[in-house]
């Protein structure tokens, strides 16, 4: 195996891509559990400021 030097190193170009389909689920996930946990919040909200709650 060769060593590689400081410019063939300089010369690299890659990584890791953050926009891959993977992540892109993970962050679509993620608001949906926001958007789901408002509408809850808003939901309990909305029937105890109507007093329609369940005893």
């Amino acid at each position: 195996m060769n060593k590689l030097n400081n410019e063939d190193l300089l010369e690299i170009v890659g990584g890791a891509n953050i926009l891959t389909a993977t992540f892109l689920n993970a962050v679509a996930r993620c608001i949906e559990s926001i958007l789901e946990v408002g509408r809850a919040i808003g939901s309990s909200l909305a029937r105890l400021s109507k007093g329609n709650i369940c005893h």
